[in-house]
């Protein structure tokens, strides 16, 4: 009502929006630049593109908001579960913040800046070559079930194989085990190994180094680790030593023997890598939330990290269909 009596606003009607309010198009575009640019760069991009000008307090807002609902979106699994899956999880640091840890009255100046893991998981049938991710700040064990839940997405079933890879860690060691159990083997990538072998290479053969790491890694892929150890345990360090490359390959490949077996592996045309999930933290994680001077509260974090996924795993359109439906 205004002084003249009853006023309409054909446009908001049309539009259905009020005022100070945001269309769905245009909380998606800012959703959209939000979650591959920094706010601020967001804002020159929603301009240049759209001719609209906002602070970057509204792209923040808009996408922080979309990511914590995003997170409800489940991913279609294929209508038949697949009979071999390939899996991986690895963790990333990211940088947070935590503010208000001090008396001041400033809360902005009473802050406390450290690292978190975020820990991504993926997993995609033998022979496709997308993955569908998963991603959590939460525990290991959160994570194992991330891991299973990523694994069904990707068409997981009762009687599916899963080869699963990683770098060796003890807790995804456990957390595969846990979740896949006799379903499955886990097999530690391949090139983490070799890196252990190199550091002690130069003490074995001084003067041969590279080729001498050639030989062990031949005996690797034919499933000789046991002559590997052989030759490692000819040269251990005294245990006084603090820096003992050879002992600790030694001990590497001892404690995690059973889960090299990298000739069954190739015989059955499986990776014996773990690349995709380190290339999956640069594109999925680290192109985001590790940009410069970026800073996140682990809330914040969370809800970017699912709305990074959402977009990886191609349900971005699927969760924007449904919010116009609503």
């Amino acid at each position: 009502m205004g002084r003249r009596g009853a006023q309409v606003r054909p446009f908001c009607q049309v539009a259905q929006i009020g005022q100070r309010a945001y269309s769905l198009p245009l909380q998606r575009a800012l959703t959209d630049f939000g979650a591959e640019e920094s706010f601020r760069r967001a804002t020159e991009k929603l301009r240049e593109h759209y001719g609209v000008e906002l602070g970057a307090s509204a792209v923040r807002e808009h996408t922080l908001l979309h990511g914590r609902a995003i997170g409800g979106v489940e991913h279609a699994a294929p209508s038949q579960p697949v009979k071999t899956l390939i899996s991986q999880l690895d963790g990333s640091m990211i940088p947070m913040v935590k503010t208000g840890v001090g008396e001041g009255a400033d809360k902005r100046k009473e802050k406390e800046l450290y690292w978190k893991e975020a820990r991504l998981c993926c997993a995609r049938p033998k022979d496709v070559v997308d993955c569908v991710y998963g991603a959590t700040l939460g525990t290991m064990n959160i994570a194992g079930l991330v891991w299973r839940e990523t694994a069904r997405a990707a068409g997981l079933g009762p009687q599916s194989y899963v080869h699963g890879l990683g770098d060796g860690a003890t807790g995804i060691m456990n957390a595969f085990e846990e979740q896949f159990g006799a379903q499955g083997k886990y097999t530690v990538d391949f090139w983490h190994v070799s890196e252990y072998l190199a550091q002690a290479a130069p003490v074995l053969a001084p003067q041969a180094n590279k080729d001498w790491l050639h030989e062990q890694q031949g005996k690797l892929l034919r499933n000789e680790a046991d002559l590997v150890l052989q030759c490692l345990a000819s040269k251990l360090e005294p245990a006084e030593e603090e820096i003992a490359p050879v002992r600790s390959a030694y001990g590497y490949m001892k404690e995690r023997k059973e889960h090299l077996d990298y000739a069954g592996a190739k015989a059955a045309d499986l990776p014996i890598g773990s690349g995709e999930i380190e290339a999956g933290h640069r594109h999925v994680i680290q192109e985001r939330l590790k940009i410069s001077g970026a800073w996140w509260l682990e809330q914040n974090a969370e809800w970017m990290l699912q709305l990074r996924v959402r977009r990886a795993n191609k349900d971005w359109g699927k969760y924007w269909s449904e919010m116009r439906q609503n």
